[in-house]
C-alpha cells in the first residue's frame, strides 16, 4: 500500500491584465523523507527580463533543495543553511546574466520559499510576496513585508495619512528588498521554524493576490477551511477574477495543507 502524502499542496499562477506572466511557482513533494517544499518568484523588469529572474529564482531554489531532499531527510540545521543558499545562487544567477547584457541593464524578482519539514514549516522571503497562516479561523501575514507599504501603514497609526491616502499612495508598491544581482538589503529568514497542527492553512502568494484584502481571504477560507487545497486556490482564483480589477497584477496562489496528524 503506498503511503498518504504528508501535504495536500495546490498552486494557480493567473497572468491577470498584464500583457506578460513575469511569476514563477513550483511545488514539490518527497513523500520518504516526509518534506514538501513550494517556491514563488514575482519577476520585474519586463518582457524577457522580469520573467528571466523569476525563472532563475525558482530554478535556483529547486538545485539547491532538490539534491539535499532527495538523498537525505534534511536536518533541521541542513535546512537553515539550504534555503539562504538558494537565494544566493539566484542571486549569483541573476548578476551573471544581468552583466551579460550590459551596464544598463537591470532584473529583479522577490524569492518566497517555504520548507516543510514533517509538522514544521521554514521560509526564507525576499520582497513583498505573502506568506499567511490561517489558524482557528484568523488570517495573519507571518513573513516580513519588504515595501514601503508597512512604513505608509505606520504614518495612519499616527494619524499623518488616512487608510484611503496610504492604499493610493505612489510608493506604496515600492520594494525595500529584492534579489537583483547585487547586496540584498533584507532577508526574512527565521532559524526557529513555525509548528504546524492539522488545522492549519498556509496561504503564499504574489502580490497579486493582495488585490483581495486579508479580510477578503479570511472569509473566503472560514467558509472552505475544510475543502482540498486545490479547491481552496480555486475559491482564491475566482474571487480575484469575480473583481474584473483592470490592474490585476501576475497572482501566484500557493495552498498548504497536512494530511497527516
Amino acid at each position: 500500500m503506498l503511503a498518504q502524502p504528508a501535504y495536500d499542496i495546490a498552486l494557480i499562477l493567473d497572468q491577470g491584465q498584464r500583457e506578460t506572466q513575469e511569476d514563477a511557482i513550483a511545488a514539490r513533494m518527497f513523500d520518504a523523507a516526509n518534506a514538501g517544499y513550494v517556491v514563488i518568484a514575482d519577476g520585474m523588469g519586463g518582457h524577457a527580463a522580469g520573467e528571466v529572474a523569476s525563472e532563475y529564482v525558482v530554478s535556483s531554489w529547486r538545485e539547491a533543495l532538490d539534491t539535499e531532499l532527495e538523498d537525505a531527510p534534511l536536518s533541521e540545521a541542513a535546512a537553515i543553511d539550504a534555503l539562504p543558499l538558494a537565494a544566493l545562487q539566484a542571486n549569483a544567477a541573476i548578476a551573471l546574466h544581468c552583466d551579460g547584457k550590459g551596464d544598463n541593464f537591470n532584473m529583479g524578482s522577490t524569492l518566497l520559499g517555504l520548507l516543510l519539514l514533517d509538522k514544521r514549516a521554514f521560509w526564507i522571503s525576499i520582497g513583498d510576496s505573502p506568506l499567511y497562516l490561517f489558524r482557528d479561523g484568523v488570517l495573519q501575514q507571518i513573513n516580513e513585508d519588504h515595501s514601503m507599504a508597512p512604513v505608509i501603514d505606520a504614518q495612519v497609526a499616527e494619524g499623518k495619512l488616512t487608510e484611503v491616502e496610504a492604499q493610493a499612495h505612489p510608493d506604496r508598491n515600492q520594494l525595500t528588498s529584492v534579489i537583483m544581482g547585487g547586496p540584498i538589503p533584507k532577508v526574512d529568514c527565521p532559524e526557529k521554524p513555525l509548528e504546524l497542527t492539522a488545522s492549519d492553512l498556509l496561504i503564499l502568494g504574489s502580490d497579486g493576490l493582495q488585490y483581495l484584502s486579508n479580510t477578503e481571504i479570511e472569509t473566503i477560507l472560514q467558509s472552505n477551511k475544510h475543502a482540498l487545497a486545490q479547491d481552496i486556490a480555486d475559491a482564491l482564483w475566482k474571487a480575484l477574477r469575480a473583481k474584473n480589477d483592470p490592474d490585476q497584477d501576475n497572482a501566484s496562489i500557493g495552498v498548504v495543507k497536512l494530511t497527516k496528524n
